[in-house]
């Protein structure tokens, strides 16, 4: 049975820094391109950024290039997003997410979730 559990999302400061961690068991965690989404109140759920098996290659959406890193290590099969320079708006749902696909961009084309972390960014 896969299982994606994320951590580390909790109430902070506009400016201030967080990383979250998703660690997965039940999968051949390295096969797998890791993605982070979020998914504020009353809006879709959207891509933040990807990464490939062996993190050589990695997408980010303009919302997170220059403040967010994506990084993984396979030998914990751990996945991490350090969130930098928060804002309000990054305020939302943390979820992680895998894929066969590093070109996939859509939530349908992710195969594994896990339940999602708070961050909340007060001004």
């Amino acid at each position: 049975q896969v299982e994606l559990v994320e951590s580390g999302g909790r109430l902070v400061q506009a400016g201030d820094s967080l990383r979250l961690s998703c660690a997965a068991s039940g999968v051949a965690f390295s096969d797998w391109v890791v993605a982070w989404f979020r998914q504020a109140p009353g809006k879709e759920r959207e891509l933040v950024t990807a990464i490939s098996y062996r993190t050589d290659t990695t997408f980010y959406t303009d919302s997170a290039k220059g403040r967010f890193t994506i990084s993984r290590d396979n030998a914990k099969n751990t996945a991490y997003l350090q969130l930098n320079s928060l804002i309000p708006e990054d305020t939302a749902v943390y979820y992680c997410a895998l894929t066969w696909d590093f070109r996939a961009r859509a939530p349908n084309e992710f195969h594994y979730w896990g339940q999602g972390t708070q961050v909340t960014v007060s001004p």
